[in-house]
């Protein structure tokens, strides 16, 4: 268990840095007018050049990168070209938004999801079919118009939810539940089809096994067989299905804080890459690459306890 930990740490490494080192690229050869956009357009080009100077715009690439990534190493990442707040308190801030929102989602769609494919599974019959309708459904409906639905009906209609987030870290937990609903809303309807289908189809394949039939013999309780054997034999498909979801709903997410005005991460990684704040961007970046690693290391972990084959492996 201990070399497959380091291994997937290892990995997760590896992609950490090329991912840094892509993203640092990207923001390079984008980067331009900075200095005057900081400065605005009545600087001299002698107010520029210092600038740039100052913020290491006029140094080779290579350079840069690893001054960065040094800094990086040791906790430092800077502050922000526009506003100067340093980039670890503006994601800090913002973090807890954004986590929240998903997490609350996640656990949402991951019982909503099991409960209706285990009931898929197991009812073959009207419910089957009705889990399976709205499964296309909810997969053909974007995230983003289901947000602004439920901001028309529930919001300015009905006045149930705010129609735009005050939220803050320090809120209390009203304010929270007000803000976070509609969106955790949006996420899940958009989020169970797939999953629900994944798990219904793992669940019916592990009641042809053999294994089932022979519990069944035994006179063992059908709930039993159901949520102690056949729904942990089912789970390692289910779990890898919702890894992925979560690596895109964490990228998705943009949009919805966006429709909801919610200051979490998304609006962050937007106001900084459309200023070109590299530092900002850097550090949203290694956040949610550092997320997605230790996601992905949890759901490795579990799968490895559920099915020691992929101990194995």
């Amino acid at each position: 268990m201990v070399s497959f930990i380091l291994k997937r740490i290892v990995s997760g490494i590896s992609v950490l840095v090329a991912i840094s080192f892509f993203t640092y690229c990207l923001l390079y050869f984008s980067s331009t007018n900075i200095a005057r956009n900081i400065l605005g357009e009545f600087a001299s080009q002698e107010q520029v050049a210092a600038k740039e100077v100052e913020l290491g715009l006029d140094r080779p690439l290579l350079v840069r990168f690893f001054e960065w990534a040094g800094q990086a190493v040791q906790g430092n990442f800077g502050a922000s070209w526009f506003n100067s707040e340093p980039v670890i308190g503006a994601i800090t801030t913002r973090l807890p938004i954004t986590l929240t929102l998903v997490v609350v989602a996640m656990l949402c769609i991951t019982i909503v999801a099991t409960l209706l494919g285990m009931a898929a599974a197991i009812k073959r019959g009207w419910i089957d079919r009705l889990v399976q309708g709205a499964a296309v459904l909810g997969d053909a409906i974007p995230d983003f118009v289901l947000g602004i639905v439920l901001v028309a009906v529930f919001a300015i209609n009905l006045h149930f939810f705010p129609a735009t987030s005050s939220i803050s870290p320090d809120a209390g937990m009203n304010a929270w539940v007000a803000s976070m609903t509609l969106p955790v809303i949006a996420l899940l309807i958009n989020g169970v089809a797939s999953v629900a289908q994944q798990v219904r189809s793992a669940v019916i394949k592990q009641m042809e096994r053999d294994y089932v039939r022979t519990l069944r013999s035994r006179g063992i309780p059908e709930w039993e067989i159901l949520f102690k054997h056949v729904l942990r034999s089912a789970a390692p498909a289910a779990l890898t299905v919702l890894s992925l979801k979560f690596v895109g709903m964490l990228g998705g997410v943009v949009i919805i804080e966006q429709i909801f005005a919610l200051p979490g991460m998304g609006a962050l990684a937007v106001q900084s890459t459309s200023m070109g704040d590299i530092p900002l961007v850097m550090g949203v970046v290694l956040y949610t690459v550092v997320i997605v690693i230790i996601v992905n290391l949890l759901v490795d972990l579990i799968n490895g306890w559920l099915n020691p084959k992929v101990r194995v492996s």
